[in-house]
This record gives structure tokens, sequence and C-alpha cells, in this order.
């Protein structure tokens, strides 16, 4: 199994009602990849980059993986920063939010057709030139839209997608010069129970800390906890999840690994398959393809 890269790192975001995910590919910090995959297959699909910064936990797909809301920044002339919808694996807005900072942004899927936009009223107004489906509906996200950081869409998504917050973290150092700036004891603890076997495994995210120097911004750990005390512990690890057939997927530095769960049982972790490694993709233009410019 491959060491964690400072370079690059991916995050991914399943599809609640498919196979379908996206992968967003990071590094170096200002360039970001985005890229479709279906689970069952493992078939990946690269697509556009962007010169800027996407917020990926911040970001929801649409329940069949068709669509995804994203919250992106380049912080520079123009919008600055924006809410899109797009086609994955292309970033290329089908509608487009100007945002301007770096408070909020983003929202969730809350059906196929029906969006919450963590905007406030004043940026709840489409760029020129866009235009929604009228099947289409918008409406602010929560009691603030608009504010927070990766919470509170990070959160409530976790919670939609049958996670659970076991254990809230507790800030023990805050130093902005040192290599971590916020170290947390005990840590924030997520559990989420297994989608076929779900009183025999359990996946648990354990954030330690926030912000490490020329390291990623959370630092989280994963584990897999068995009813009969048995534990995987994927260590230092960006990202983990349950497929919808019940095997485990994980992220470490540039590399996405399965972990097959056969039979009602999960395999031993040294027999994780690297699915891709990430770690050499440069910038590439891609333009978007004719039917990625449509609703459908």
């Amino acid at each position: 199994m491959v060491s964690m890269s400072r370079g690059v790192r991916i995050y991914v975001l399943l599809a609640r009602s498919s196979a379908k995910a996206v992968i967003f590919r990071r590094g170096p910090s200002k360039q970001v990849l985005l890229l479709r995959s279906d689970t069952e297959t493992d078939e990946i699909e690269e697509g556009q980059w962007l010169k800027g910064r996407i917020y990926e936990r911040r970001c929801d797909l649409s329940p069949d993986g068709e669509l995804l809301l994203y919250f992106a920044a380049t912080y520079k002339k123009g919008y600055g920063s924006w809410t899109a919808i797009s086609r994955p694996p292309y970033l290329t807005a089908l509608a487009l939010w100007p945002k301007g900072d770096g408070w909020g942004g983003g929202g969730h899927f809350k059906t196929r057709n029906e969006i919450a936009l963590n905007h406030r009223p004043a940026e709840m107004d489409l760029a020129d030139g866009f235009r929604l489906p009228k099947r289409f509906s918008v409406h602010p996200f929560g009691d603030w839209p608009g504010w927070g950081e990766d919470n509170p869409i990070w959160s409530v998504r976790l919670e939609r997608d049958g996670w659970n917050q076991v254990q809230d973290g507790s800030i023990v150092k805050k130093d902005n010069s040192a290599d971590i700036w916020i170290e947390l004891d005990p840590a924030i603890l997520w559990q989420k129970r297994h989608p076929v076997s779900p009183d025999r495994y359990r996946l648990e995210m354990e954030i330690g800390g926030i912000k490490e120097r020329q390291g990623p911004w959370y630092l989280t750990e994963h584990a897999v906890l068995s009813s009969n005390g048995g534990t995987w512990n994927l260590g230092r690890s960006d990202w983990a999840d349950w497929s919808h057939s019940g095997d485990l997927l994980f992220t470490k530095g540039p590399s996405l690994f399965r972990l097959r769960y056969v039979d009602g049982v999960l395999a031993p972790l040294s027999q994780a398959h690297e699915i891709t490694n990430l770690e050499s993709a440069t910038f590439t233009q891609r333009p978007p393809r004719e039917k990625d410019l449509r609703w459908g």
C-alpha cells in the first residue's frame, strides 16, 4: 500500500441511488482535476481541470450521480468564487451563482430537481446567461445560509448519508505557527454502519487536528470496527466510505483502494486493491463534449 503523499490528495463523492461517483484530485494545491467513476466496474474517466480551489466538502452529487453541485474559487477578478452545477466529469457550468468570498458556498441536492443553496439572500441570483429548467427549485440552505465554512454543509451531508457523530472534539492546542494549527483531544469521531451487515461492521472517521503544515487541512484517520472485536486500521487517510455492495473504498495520498466484502465477510486489509493512482496526472485543457453542455 502506498504511503501518504504530501503533494496529491483525492476525495470522493458517492451517488446515493446509483454506482456513480466523482473524484476530486488536488495537487498542486491550486489545481483540481475532476474524474467520474463507476464503483461497480472501477471504470474511471478523466474530465476537466480547474486552476483554482474546489471545496469538495461543500459539494454534492444528485441522487443518480448525473449532476454535480460544486463550490469553487480563484479569488481573482470576475466571480472570485462561485457555486455551479455541471455534468461530471466536466466542470463547465450549466448553472452558476456568483459568491465572491470563501464563506458558505455550495449546497445539497435535496432531490434530483431540488437544490438547497448555501448563499446569502443577495447571492441567490444566477449569473447572466444562465438559466435553470422549470422543473428545478432552489431555496436557501438552513437557518443561516451563506455563512460557515465546510460546516454545516459537510456535517449535514454526512448525516444524510448515514454517518453519525459519536464524539465531539475538544481543542487542546491552537498555535498558527506550529506544524499543526489546531490539535484535538479527544478527537471528533463519526461512524457509519455497513450497508449490508450493519450489526457486524462500522466505519469510523477520526478527525484529530486541523491544518497541518505542508499537509492536509483535516488530519483524518479511518478504521473499521467489527462486532467480534476485530479492527481494520487504515491510519492516515483522506476519505473512506462503504460502496452500495458493501466493499470498503478509501483513499491515501494519490491512490484509491477497494477492500472486498464477500459472503458476509470483509477481507483482510492486506488484500486491499489499488483501483487507481493519480500521482502523475498533469494539467490538460479538455473542452466539454456537446452532450455535457445540455441539461438533458
